[in-house]
């Protein structure tokens, strides 16, 4: 399992984290990037942060972004072009509303999920309420031998008085995923303690972050230059270059 305190590295900067497995760069298909060309903008910048690796993740929400395997490689074949002379690499795959319209995916009839390496799915709820039988979907997913990670649970408002009722997922064999803004307090109060309550309990393997708009990487390179996170981490090690490094 990777460390961040494997060998001696500054921490004015992200290079800790190696790989982004959260983040809406590619363009046109969510609530994220508009453009190509704000695409390239944020991950050049969260290259100078010490980010060389990416995953784009665009939401899967029938509702509002009605995306697909199609549609999201359509846009990252047209990003692609512009990463041509840049040190970066880049991959795919999506964050899934767990609602109704996920849970048909997971029947016998279902299409294959757009998934991280290893069969990883990236899932998250509404911010305000728990999705209807998170935990039976979450068991069908494992059951299917896919490997659920619960994206940014420090952001939902029902865990925020009772943050304990988070060990749920990780009992059931469910990853945590951090959005790494929601430490520097970007969110609010609540949202950073509840993060410092799941590092110190060591139930985070994953940091994300989670960037949609050039205002959230410039929100992380003010935090960065003001503040040193490596203390945060010490029983919470990151598994995000063990698990997804971009070869």
């Amino acid at each position: 399992m990777f460390s961040i305190f494997s060998r001696k590295r500054r921490y004015n900067d992200l290079s800790w984290i190696k790989v982004d497995v959260h983040s809406h760069l590619l363009p046109g298909l969510d609530d994220g990037s508009s453009s190509p060309e704000e695409s390239l903008l944020m991950m050049d910048t969260l290259f100078r942060l010490g980010i060389d690796q990416f995953y784009a993740t665009p939401h899967i929400f029938n509702r509002l972004y009605p995306n697909d395997h199609s549609s999201i490689e359509a846009a990252f074949r047209e990003l692609q072009s512009g990463l041509k002379g840049r040190n970066l690499r880049m991959a795919y795959a999506a964050e899934y509303m767990v609602d109704a319209d996920f849970e048909d995916l997971l029947s016998p009839t279902g299409k294959p999920l757009v998934c991280l390496p290893g069969r990883h799915v990236l899932i998250e709820m509404s911010y305000l309420e728990e999705s209807l039988r998170i935990e039976h979907i979450i068991s069908r997913l494992i059951e299917l031998r896919y490997k659920p990670i619960l994206a940014h649970p420090e952001r939902y408002v029902f865990y925020h008085q009772e943050p304990q009722r988070l060990k749920k997922f990780k009992d059931l064999g469910c990853l945590l995923q951090l959005n790494i803004l929601s430490l520097y307090g970007y969110y609010g109060g609540r949202e950073q303690k509840v993060s410092e309550y799941l590092l110190k309990n060591g139930m985070i393997d994953l940091v994300g972050t989670d960037a949609r708009q050039l205002r959230h990487v410039s929100a992380l390179a003010h935090y960065v230059k003001k503040e040193d996170l490596s203390g945060h981490f010490k029983h919470s090690p990151l598994q995000n270059e063990t698990l997804f490094s971009i070869a």
